[in-house]
């Protein structure tokens, strides 16, 4: 899929693209939501009443001149009124989405808003969130009621629609995708929890530590190659990373990525860009416990390469939330494998730690990966190491597919793992752990 560009990427273009991926997602339907851009001349492109998301084309786009006129071959969405209404009370901001989610509906409904302490980076990402009370979709009085509420706090940029969906604001449409796709997240991840218990939520301390432990105290190096092999790691490491926002077992707001370059050294992702977006020229190069000049390694950076010292087997590590995995992640509920042998067989027993450890108990995590490939971190992430990037991205696939089916079985019945004496019959015949 094309990379978003907004410096230079006409807004139709950049419309397209992201309903593309709001539509693969499983975040609206052929018919639902609607995305808009106002450019530098006060002009709104916004999405076609009536005409399939699935297959929309820049030509599709609408243009709502700043003089009222309409350009294009259909119909403005007919939730245009509220967009227009909210540039009008912030016209800093000049991207509006709003769609329907499974998750952000179901906290429609019951008149609820997403508790963002679920998950490290969401509360920064999202902000305060308002609640707009129903009115008839299309309607100038919707329009108004949202208007007013965006109105209320001037620091809103997402608000929850009564019995509808939801709404956000961006300074442009990447802004306003990544606080959409990561409030999904926060929605998804409780609905989980729920599921399985009672969620543990952040605190505000525990937030701002993590917002803390960006990696600002590493040696740089000034003589950066880019061999061929390097080049052809951060390429893959691109690929695979948005296969994985693809996939919905990563997102805009957060993920890592690294892959072991030669020795100890290793490349990985960096913090602060948007997933979907990632290139090789943001890959980060470590080499001799130092960071490539000008660049900035992911917050996890010293987990990372303790776990490659450590385990000279690894050569590649995902550290990532998906929306099943962080049910577990955020509850006291077991991720138990032994329910699915061949679950067992990729993953084994998985351990979980307290929510930091990355940062104040690396050690200990970092050990975990002599004998097993996965670990939980509470509140914060799943990480997985294999000896190669397909295989830690297979495991990632394994552990998701595996913790949605537990989900699913929690209101159905009792679980029946396998027993010890089972588990050692896999361990022999799959050569477990060699």
């Amino acid at each position: 899929m094309k990379q978003l560009n907004t410096t230079l990427m006409h807004p139709a273009e950049q419309i397209c693209i992201i309903i593309s991926r709001i539509y693969r997602g499983g975040m609206t339907t052929t018919s639902g939501g609607n995305l808009s851009i106002m450019d530098e001349n006060g002009d709104i492109w916004i999405t076609p009443a009536g005409i399939d998301k699935g297959s929309l084309k820049p030509s599709d786009i609408m243009c709502v001149k700043a003089d009222g006129t309409i350009v294009g071959p259909h119909r403005p969405s007919s939730e245009y009124p509220f967009h227009r209404a909210l540039y009008k009370i912030r016209p800093n901001l000049h991207s509006v989405i709003h769609a329907h989610p499974p998750g952000l509906v179901t906290f429609s409904v019951v008149h609820e808003i997403p508790n963002t302490n679920i998950i490290p980076q969401a509360k920064g990402v999202c902000g305060p969130i308002g609640f707009a009370p129903y009115d008839v979709p299309g309607s100038e009085a919707l329009g108004q009621k949202i208007a007013a509420e965006f109105k209320k706090n001037p620091e809103y940029k997402a608000v929850i629609m009564e019995n509808h969906g939801v709404v956000l604001m961006g300074e442009d449409i990447a802004d306003a995708y990544q606080r959409f796709e990561t409030l999904e997240l926060c929605a998804r991840t409780i609905i989980n929890a729920r599921t399985l218990g009672a969620p543990t939520y952040l605190t505000d301390e525990q937030i701002h530590f993590h917002d803390r432990c960006l990696p600002t105290g590493f040696q740089h190096f000034m003589d950066v190659r880019y061999p061929s092999d390097e080049r052809a790691l951060r390429t893959d490491i691109c690929r695979l990373v948005r296969r994985a926002c693809d996939q919905r077992l990563m997102s805009s707001s957060y993920g890592t990525v690294s892959c072991r370059w030669k020795g100890n050294d290793f490349l990985i992702t960096p913090p602060g860009v948007q997933r979907w977006d990632i290139d090789e020229e943001d890959i980060v190069q470590v080499r001799d416990g130092m960071v490539e000049a000008g660049k900035m390694p992911s917050r996890s950076v010293a987990l990372h390469q303790e776990i490659y010292r450590r385990n000279p087997k690894v050569n590649a590590i995902i550290l990532t939330q998906c929306p099943s995995l962080m049910g577990f992640c955020t509850t006291d509920a077991k991720f138990d494998v032994r329910t699915i042998p061949e679950s067992w067989i990729f993953l084994q027993d998985v351990p979980k730690f307290p929510f930091a450890s990355q940062y104040n108990d690396i050690d200990a995590v970092a050990d975990v990966f002599k004998s097993r490939p996965c670990a939980m971190l509470a509140n914060d992430s799943i990480v997985v190491a294999s000896d190669s990037l397909i295989n830690a991205f297979d495991r990632l696939e394994v552990a998701e597919f595996s913790a949605k089916s537990l989900i699913l079985a929690a209101p159905v019945g009792k679980l029946h793992p396998i027993t010890d004496d089972e588990v050692e019959d896999l361990r022999v015949a799959f050569h477990v752990g060699e």
